[in-house]
């Protein structure tokens, strides 16, 4: 029962969303408004009988995904999981758009946001888990594009996913970079960022890191990496009230990674662009 809960408020928080976008919201989600922000949820710390719901974009390998079985697939699910296995919780993987995470979770529709999550600019939005993994932010170009190094992208269109963590930096960080782009353009998962880029619609992509080795080890001849434009760190984000079940999840990881199940995961995605090297929690 508690599922079927679950599931109808997720898609009464997505409903309740598009409402607010079509009376004249634009430019991004504003989870103040209209989303039940100002009456956020009570989130009680875990229990044995927790069912854990995950929300993930289903476009996001090699961390969230559709699988070739038609199953959702991916590193941090995996570890949502058998974190969930190890506390003993049910887990419900609920595929969301990426625009109505806040949204979703300030309703409670979900418990947490696991899939590739920056903590870094968001730390005063969300309870987080410890960070547990290594990431940066880069730029792909299409191997045969001519473009060596980030000064070639001037006049150039460049692509990312909409409130994303590239997004963040080039606004931020690497604004005066971004200022020499034709345009900085943005899309709703990465997938079709790289059949743009494939198609020469866009001339780059800004990434995470992860997203770009798993692109290259798919296409190997097709794309090259440029310069780096920020490091960052991946954590579990959940309502600003739930610290307590974001610090279950960081203990649960810190086991898991002692008992080996994380370097196995991190071995089984290897091939998508996942490295221990890159975990940092407990190291």
């Amino acid at each position: 029962m508690l599922k079927k809960m679950k599931a109808i408020a997720v898609a009464a928080a997505t409903l309740a969303l598009s409402a607010a976008l079509m009376t004249g919201c634009s430019g991004g989600t504003d989870s103040s408004a209209d989303s039940g922000a100002d009456q956020p949820a009570t989130n009680d710390a875990a229990s044995s009988d927790t069912t854990l719901v995950v929300g993930f974009d289903s476009g996001y390998p090699p961390y969230g995904y559709v699988g070739d079985d038609g199953s959702y697939t991916g590193f941090d699910l995996d570890l949502a999981t058998a974190v969930a296995e190890k506390q003993g919780w049910e887990v419900q993987l609920e595929p969301i758009d990426w625009d109505a995470k806040d949204a979703l979770i300030d309703s409670g529709a979900i418990d947490c946001i696991w899939n590739g999550f920056t903590m870094e600019g968001r730390e005063g939005d969300y309870a987080f888990s410890e960070p547990y993994m290594l990431n940066e932010q880069v730029l792909v170009v299409r191997a045969d594009s001519g473009i060596e190094t980030t000064a070639d992208l001037a006049d150039k269109i460049v692509m990312t996913q909409v409130d994303s963590a590239a997004l963040d930096v080039l606004e931020g960080d690497q604004a005066d970079l971004a200022a020499t782009f034709k345009e900085v353009q943005t899309i709703g998962d990465y997938n079709n960022a790289f059949m743009q880029l494939e198609s020469g619609m866009v001339d780059a992509v800004a990434c995470d890191l992860s997203i770009a080795a798993y692109q290259m080890s798919a296409n190997p001849d097709a794309y090259k990496e440029l310069d780096t434009l920020s490091s960052e760190h991946y954590a579990v984000g959940f309502a600003k009230d739930n610290q307590a079940q974001a610090d279950e999840v960081t203990a649960a990881l810190k086991e898991l990674d002692a008992e080996g199940t994380v370097a196995e995961l991190c071995e089984k995605y290897a091939d998508q662009g996942i490295s221990y090297d890159n975990w940092v929690l407990g190291k």
